[in-house]
């Protein structure tokens, strides 16, 4: 008897058994399958069909030569691999993203959070400082075209030489 004179039922714990488990229900029964396509035909009749539907596949697409025109495709073939997008616009994507983003006061963390480099979060920065006058004068839209006139300069600056610089993090 426990407090209150009720009894608890007893907790699994060291050396007590475990409850017996519940019978699983039977698995409902299937539909019976149905007969093969060649149980319809007689055996006879099979390999006449096969040898007509084979006839008839292979002389489709057959002709007199020379009496049709070549086939021009409608679309030239696709490429094997996609066009790489050029390092200077990857990097005035990103930080146009980010920089409007700590304008507007939705960004977080740190240039790392964001996936920049220590260049390309410098380039923000500048881009923010000059767009936050702009903002306050002529509103938000005048501040964004800012940014992205900013960021697309310092970009492609950063990569005029085919490599951002220096470094691990430039």
């Amino acid at each position: 008897m426990e407090r209150g004179g009720t009894t608890r039922p007893a907790v699994r714990g060291p050396g007590r058994p475990r409850p017996a488990a519940a019978p699983l229900p039977h698995p409902p029964a299937l539909p019976r399958p149905r007969a093969p396509l060649t149980a319809a035909l007689p055996a006879a009749a099979l390999p006449a069909a096969l040898v007509t539907v084979l006839v008839a596949v292979l002389a489709g697409g057959c002709g007199p030569s020379g009496s049709a025109a070549p086939r021009v495709p409608s679309s030239p073939p696709p490429s094997s691999s996609p066009s790489a997008t050029a390092p200077e616009d990857v990097c005035a994507r990103i930080v146009t993203h980010w920089a409007r983003a700590v304008l507007d006061g939705t960004a977080y963390g740190d240039y790392q959070s964001m996936g920049l480099s220590n260049g390309q979060y410098d380039i923000l920065r500048d881009a923010v400082a000059a767009a936050r006058p702009v903002r306050e004068r002529r509103g938000v839209p005048a501040a964004h075209a800012v940014i992205a006139r900013h960021v697309r300069e310092a970009c492609a600056e950063r990569h005029r030489t085919g490599r951002p610089g220096e470094g691990a993090w430039r």
